[in-house]
């Protein structure tokens, strides 16, 4: 009974306002707090506390960033207004110089010449969480000010800019988006669950906060009693559930304990940002089929790709935008276990055959066709011959012999079809070599 007391108070409690030059009014009214979604109120700190920073890096100084100002610096830092705009902007606890940022800075200038944007909020980060969710406001005013001066200033478009913001960041991203319409693209990195699933659009990350709004669900558990940090419902125009979207392989609680509570804590919650920097070098990787639900893909139901192709997860993912024919589309795909990112190979999703796995288990009969669905860690390229191998664990003395009559194989990513056949049987453990026909 106290517990409701408590929160009747909460969801009572007058709501206050505060206005700060340059970015305008934040309330702590309902729907930014008072609910039950967000049943402490909080208003954002100011913009001096926070102290929001942008930190550029281009190719002409990749390694060591510039600190720019939408008042006064981009005139003398080597923003160039011919080049596209990539803002990233980190989470709860996270810094604009932590490593994952600038590493993913220095990939994007590898694959192409954009100005590269870290947003550093540390110092608004860092608090309770309560807090920091409120703040993100604050800092999302701030990058659509500093769009808005390249607008007016320099005569620069904001479709030519794209936010890519992981946890709290994907919401700062919305943010941004809501205060400054026609941003290009937003990306969101596992946007935070806390505080913001079920909330209204004005509070979270939305797909009408951009022209194009991808998003990458990597910890969609519930935040209590499993820990998600990440939110579950699809909120932008793509939405890609790697793995289903919960856990993801490769996961080491013994490594990731003493690797800091970070990363123990939020291992699948990471991944997101991990698995978009990989896509950067990796463009034909991270292959997303659209599925109504991970059960369905992993059944193969949701197996070729339709005939306008599938998207890629992550940087590419862009590349689809004109083949969208429906408000939200879910997609999933599986990716392959890892110690460490980046991988030096990619991680790619369900493919219709791979060198030496079994695709069936149970008994062969005559003039029957059997289909199966084989994940490949690597992409492959012509199918030029196909392997025939049975056993059996039933010792039989009669020495029987099987074969397969015809293979097909089709590639689910361009729904080629690669066909082979066989003109004998074989005993057991005896490969049977299948060639084109």
């Amino acid at each position: 009974m106290l517990g409701i007391w408590i929160l009747a108070l909460c969801l009572l409690s007058a709501a206050e306002e505060v206005c700060y030059d340059r970015l305008g009014c934040f309330s702590d009214s309902v729907p930014w707090s008072g609910t039950v979604e967000r049943p402490i109120q909080r208003l954002p700190w100011s913009p001096d506390k926070i102290d929001t920073r942008f930190l550029l890096f281009t190719r002409e100084n990749p390694d060591s960033y510039q600190r720019i100002s939408a008042d006064s610096s981009i005139g003398f830092s080597n923003f160039k207004t011919s080049r596209l705009t990539r803002f990233i902007v980190h989470g709860f606890i996270d810094k604009g110089e932590e490593n994952w940022l600038l590493d993913m800075c220095k990939r994007l200038l590898t694959v192409e010449d954009v100005n590269c944007i870290s947003v550093d909020w540390k110092k608004g980060s860092r608090c309770m969480y309560t807090q920091a969710s409120n703040n993100v406001r604050v800092v999302g005013a701030e990058i659509a000010y500093f769009v808005n001066t390249l607008k007016d200033t320099y005569g620069y478009s904001p479709a030519n800019v794209h936010i890519i913001g992981h946890s709290l960041g994907a919401h700062v991203a919305g943010e941004a988006g809501k205060r400054r319409p026609g941003i290009g693209r937003i990306t969101g990195l596992d946007p935070a669950q806390p505080y913001f699933q079920g909330t209204p659009i004005e509070v979270r990350l939305d797909k009408t906060d951009a022209e194009f709004v991808d998003v990458i669900h990597t910890d969609t558990a519930p935040t209590v009693p499993y820990l998600g940090f990440g939110m579950s419902p699809a909120i932008g125009h793509l939405d890609f559930y790697p793995n289903g979207g919960v856990e993801m392989p490769g996961y080491l609680a013994w490594k990731h304990l003493f690797a800091g509570t970070r990363d123990f804590m939020a291992c699948n919650h990471l991944r997101s940002y991990k698995y978009y920097s990989d896509s950067i070098i990796y463009p034909d990787g991270f292959l997303g089929y659209s599925c109504d639900s991970y059960n369905a893909f992993q059944t193969g139901s949701c197996f070729p790709c339709p005939a306008e192709g599938c998207p890629n997860m992550g940087h590419y993912a862009d590349r689809f935008k004109g083949k969208i024919n429906r408000d939200t589309v879910k997609l999933y795909l599986n990716t392959a276990e890892a110690k460490d990112f980046p991988r030096e190979f990619p991680l790619l999703p369900l493919l219709p055959t791979a060198c030496e796995q079994t695709f069936l288990l149970g008994t062969l009969k005559p003039d029957n066709t059997y289909t199966g669905y084989i994940d490949a860690e690597v992409k492959l390229g012509t199918v030029t011959k196909v392997k025939f191998l049975w056993n059996n664990n039933v010792i039989n003395p009669s020495l029987p012999k099987l074969g397969a009559a015809t293979v097909v194989v089709q590639s689910g990513e361009d729904r080629r079809e690669y066909r082979f056949c066989g003109y004998e049987t074989v005993r057991e453990d005896v490969l049977l070599t299948l060639t084109a026909c």
